[in-house]
């Protein structure tokens, strides 16, 4: 458990090759004591999408933090830009990319980068909550009001992003900022999870007291329903210090 100011946060990652793949190209950062955390999912196929993942979790995993949110998020656009950069000049030896999320957390207020279709979503009160918005075909058809959004989840075009990092010469990655609630979870996933289980059972295990439990739980539940992809999950939750 880490603490920053008045707050303390738990995490919990896991990830998962599926039952169907062969190699995992997900990859995770899980780093509570800096209130740094990640969700890869690389594409491109055999070792390209491994590659692409990797080189994020990387550049994130050796990222040295400070104290102020603008530089730290300046500093993750910067070490994803450079990756990006690295892909489109062959570094994957061929067309490779990954989408990515990232939450960080300084003090009372946490900020999330992401490109594509692994998610940010928010347990608070009881109430999941998506924070990041898809990079995705189906979410462009949702927004237009061609495709209604209960019809969204294992729509057959589930799988076309429209951003990731390493594919096209431009890079854009979206953000948001916000305040920590205590109680607070925070879920990062590829869409191994979010594509395969249902947003009403993703709440109802993200309510199970103990957050490994809760993880592996998430886990099971893809599992339960073919596991199609690989699947990742960082699970993380906010408590006030009462030491401080």
């Amino acid at each position: 458990m880490a603490a920053s100011g008045t707050w303390r946060y738990r995490s919990v990652a896991r990830t998962d090759v599926g039952l169907v793949r062969t190699r995992n190209e997900d990859a995770l950062v899980d780093r509570p004591d800096d209130g740094l955390w990640a969700v890869v999912d690389g594409m491109g196929g055999h070792a390209g999408g491994a590659l692409a993942s990797g080189l994020i979790r990387d550049a994130l995993a050796q990222l040295a933090m400070v104290p102020d949110a603008d530089a730290c998020l300046r500093a993750v656009r910067a070490r994803i830009e450079d990756v990006h950069a690295k892909l489109n000049a062959g570094a994957a030896g061929g067309r490779a990319g990954s989408t990515v999320v990232v939450l960080l957390a300084v003090g009372g207020r946490f900020a999330c980068i992401w490109a594509g279709d692994s998610r940010l979503q928010r347990w608070r009160a009881g109430r999941l909550e998506r924070l990041s918005r898809d990079h995705s075909l189906v979410e462009e058809l949702v927004a237009s009001g061609t495709v209604r959004p209960e019809h969204a989840h294992g729509h057959p075009l589930a799988n076309r992003i429209t951003r990731a990092v390493g594919i096209g010469q431009r890079l854009e990655l979206d953000e948001i900022r916000g305040s920590f609630a205590p109680g607070d979870r925070y879920l990062l996933s590829s869409d191994g999870l979010h594509g395969v289980v249902k947003e009403e059972l993703i709440a109802e295990l993200l309510a199970t007291p103990d957050l490994t439990v809760a993880a592996d739980q998430l886990i099971a539940a893809v599992k339960r329903a073919g596991a199609p992809d690989n699947v990742t999950v960082v699970l993380m939750a906010v408590e006030r210090d009462a030491t401080s």
